[in-house]
C-alpha cells in the first residue's frame, strides 16, 4: 500500500504514533487484553482478516465495551459517554461491514451550534471566535507550537475557550493537555500528507460507504452507541478463530503472555496503562417538556469552563440524533460533572442546571461515571519514542474519540 492510500484510508490519524511491536503480524496466536472497543474492534478486524490466527480477547470483568454504554428509562434514552461519531470514513466502513447501515444517521441540521458561558453569557462559536482569541496571537502560537510539546493553552491564547475545548473532550484543562494530543494537524505532529489537504479531503471524501456527510455533522446510531459494542460481539462470536475469555485483571503483558503461553510481541494490551493518571467524570441525563426550554435555542450544546460551577458542559442530546431520544414533546439534556468542581451532592448539580435551563424538569438522574486518561503536555511525542516489547492501543494511547480507535484497529489490521 503507498504512502497516499494509507492518508486515503486514514486521514490525519496517520499523524498518531502506532505502538505495535514489529513481530505482531507475524503471530500465529493473540491475546487482546481488554474488551472495550478497541479490543473488541482489534479482534474483530484482525479474526476476521486471518482465520487462521487464533485470536483471545481477555476482560476481566463480564461486561464488554468498556466506556461504551447507554441508559435507557421508559423513552428516555441517553449515551453514557460517546454519543456519536464525527466523520471518518473508518467509522462508516465498520458500520457498513457490521450491517449497520439503515440506523447510522447524520445529526440534525439545526443542532450545528456550540456556545461556550463567557462569564453570564453565552459565546456562540463560529469564525468570529477567532477575534475573541486574537488572530494575530493564534498564528504566532500555532507556528511555535510545531516544534512540538506544548500544552493546549499555549497554543489557544484564550484561557476560557481553550479550557471549554479540553473539558469538553478530555475532562482537563488546556494547561495540563498536549496540544498535539488534541490538535495533532493544527501542531503538524508527526508524518505530513504527501499532497496538499485539500487535494486529500477529495480523495478522503470519495470513500465513505453509506453517505458522505455533510460539513459540520456527525453521525449516530438509532437507539444509541450500545448497539454498537452488542453487535460486534454479536458477529466476533460468529469468528471461530476468536474466543473471549472473562478471567482476572491483567497483571502486565508479561504476565498474560506466560498465562497464555505466547511470545510477549503477541500480546495486545488494550486496556487502560495502569501508569498513566487520570480524571474523573459523572454523567447526569435532565429532561423537559418543550415548552418548559423553549427559549433554550436548538444546538449541539454548551461548554462551560468557569471551575466554580459544578457542570462543565450540557450536551443537548435529543437536538442532535435523528433517533428519538425524549418521550415526544420533550427534550432531553446530558451533564458532565467533572469530580474536582463538585461537592458529590446531585442537589448542587441540579441547582446549576436549572439556574442554565429551567426550574422543576421532567427528570433529572446520574446515569454513570467515568474516568478520563490524562495527557500532558509532551504526551505524544513520548508515545512517538517508545519501542514497545509488545504492542498497544485503546484510548490510553490512541486518544478518546471513537474515531482514533476505530481507526487505529484498522491500521493494526493491515499489518497481518
Amino acid at each position: 500500500m503507498s504512502n497516499l492510500d494509507e492518508w486515503v484510508l486514514h486521514g490525519e490519524e496517520m499523524r498518531r504514533p502506532l505502538l505495535v511491536h514489529p513481530n505482531l503480524g507475524k503471530s500465529s496466536k493473540l491475546v487482546i487484553v481488554g474488551g472495550g472497543l478497541s479490543g473488541l474492534c482489534c479482534a474483530y478486524r484482525i479474526g476476521k482478516k486471518r482465520p487462521d490466527v487464533e485470536v483471545i480477547i481477555h476482560e476481566k470483568s463480564s461486561d464488554l465495551g468498556g466506556v461504551i454504554t447507554t441508559w435507557k428509562e421508559d423513552d428516555w434514552i441517553c449515551d453514557v459517554a460517546v454519543n456519536a461519531s464525527r466523520p471518518h470514513p473508518a467509522f462508516w466502513r465498520l458500520i457498513a461491514d457490521l450491517e449497520l447501515n439503515d440506523i447510522l444517521k447524520p445529526s440534525k441540521v439545526d443542532a450545528k451550534s456550540r456556545w461556550v458561558l463567557l462569564g453570564q453569557k453565552r459565546h456562540k462559536l463560529s469564525w468570529r471566535t477567532l477575534f475573541k482569541i486574537g488572530p494575530f496571537k493564534l498564528l504566532r502560537s500555532m507556528k511555535k507550537s510545531k516544534s512540538g510539546g506544548f500544552s493546549v493553552a499555549e497554543v489557544i491564547p484564550n484561557k476560557q475557550i481553550a479550557d471549554a475545548m479540553c473539558l469538553g473532550i478530555v475532562n482537563d484543562i488546556s494547561d495540563n493537555i498536549d496540544a498535539d494530543f488534541l490538535f495533532p494537524s493544527l501542531t503538524k505532529f508527526g508524518q505530513n500528507p504527501p499532497i496538499k489537504k485539500s487535494k486529500l479531503d477529495k480523495l478522503i471524501s470519495q470513500t465513505y460507504p453509506i453517505f458522505t456527510p455533510k460539513k459540520g455533522t456527525i453521525a449516530s446510531l438509532k437507539g444509541g452507541m450500545q448497539i454498537l459494542v452488542d453487535t460486534l460481539v454479536e458477529h466476533i462470536s460468529r469468528l471461530d478463530n476468536v474466543t473471549i475469555v472473562n478471567g482476572d485483571s491483567a497483571q502486565s503483558p508479561s504476565s498474560i503472555a506466560a498465562a497464555y503461553n505466547v511470545p510477549l510481541e503477541s500480546v495486545l494490551w488494550a486496556a487502560p496503562d495502569p501508569n498513566q493518571t487520570s480524571s474523573e467524570i459523572s454523567i447526569f441525563a435532565i429532561g423537559y417538556a418543550n415548552n418548559q426550554v423553549s427559549h433554550i435555542e436548538k444546538g449541539y450544546g454548551t461548554l462551560i469552563p468557569n471551575p466554580e460551577l459544578p457542570i462543565s458542559g450540557i450536551l443537548h442530546e435529543s437536538d442532535v440524533h435523528q433517533s428519538q431520544r425524549s418521550p415526544k414533546g420533550h427534550r432531553l439534556f446530558r451533564l458532565m460533572v467533572p469530580h474536582n468542581r463538585w461537592n458529590k451532592d446531585s442537589n448542587s448539580v441540579q441547582e446549576c442546571a436549572e439556574s442554565l435551563l429551567a426550574n422543576n424538569p421532567v427528570i433529572f438522574k446520574k446515569i454513570g461515571e467515568r474516568k478520563i486518561p490524562n495527557y500532558k503536555p509532551g504526551h505524544m511525542a513520548r508515545m512517538s519514542q517508545i519501542s514497545p516489547n509488545c504492542s498497544y492501543a485503546g484510548w490510553s494511547y490512541s486518544g478518546v474519540s471513537i474515531t482514533h480507535v476505530i481507526d487505529q484497529s484498522e491500521r493494526i489490521a493491515e499489518l497481518f
